[in-house]
């Protein structure tokens, strides 16, 4: 489990690519401090597993299932990530609840700047516009943001210039391939009230009937 608040910016060191999987190695320094095989690191949002450790470097594999959800097939060699180690208990909460299960990716479709902040605006898929909520949050490659507008095609974000200095979603331009987690509250409450799912032939949803036979009202 993770928070949004990405610690660093690694670097990719080497990809050894399989044919539908890869071989990650990610040079940094922060997150090994404390570090050892088979701890959880997120990585542009994704949870990989430490399988090798080195005194600079990290190695993680990263499943076929994990590159067809993800943008990991588009990384190349010296490219920055975002890095984010596993949340302690006993740590602030200074972003959202992000389990690293990456619910889809989204294209970058604008990208602009007003005084100090910068919009950037995303076109995603229906899959995933459903859960994203206005002024709720979001990671986007594993940064912890607040959804700023909503539409049935696309949302956007806006960057402090903080959060555009310390992770790589700075740097990211029109076109770019995007990871999108959204927040896991909607999707529990979702599955426990069973929104959209068919039952005894007829689709069941939200409605006052609904809330009323349940009990909310």
């Amino acid at each position: 489990m993770f928070t949004g608040i990405v610690e660093e910016l690694g670097k990719v060191k080497n990809i050894i690519r399989g044919s539908k999987s890869i071989k990650l190695t990610i040079e940094c320094s922060k997150i090994l401090r404390d570090a050892k095989i088979g701890d959880s690191i997120s990585v542009n949002g994704i949870c990989l597993t430490i399988t090798e450790l080195g005194s600079n470097a990290f190695t993680a594999d990263v499943m076929p299932e994990t590159m067809r959800k993800t943008n990991l097939d588009k990384l190349t060699s010296s490219e920055k990530v975002n890095l984010e180690r596993a949340l302690k208990l006993s740590d602030r909460l200074g972003g959202h609840i992000v389990s690293g299960h990456i619910d889809g990716t989204g294209t970058i479709i604008g990208r602009i700047e007003e005084d100090n902040a910068i919009w950037i605006t995303i076109e995603a898929p229906g899959a995933v516009l459903r859960y994203i909520v206005m002024k709720g949050s979001v990671a986007l490659d594993g940064t912890s943001l607040t959804v700023a507008y909503a539409d049935e095609s696309c949302f956007k974000v806006s960057l402090i210039p903080h959060t555009a200095d310390i992770t790589i979603m700075g740097n990211k331009k029109v076109g770019d391939k995007i990871n999108i987690e959204c927040d896991v509250l909607g999707k529990y409450v979702e599955k426990l009230l069973g929104v959209g799912k068919q039952e005894t032939g007829t689709k069941k949803g939200l409605s006052l009937e609904f809330l009323s036979e349940n009990g909310f009202i």
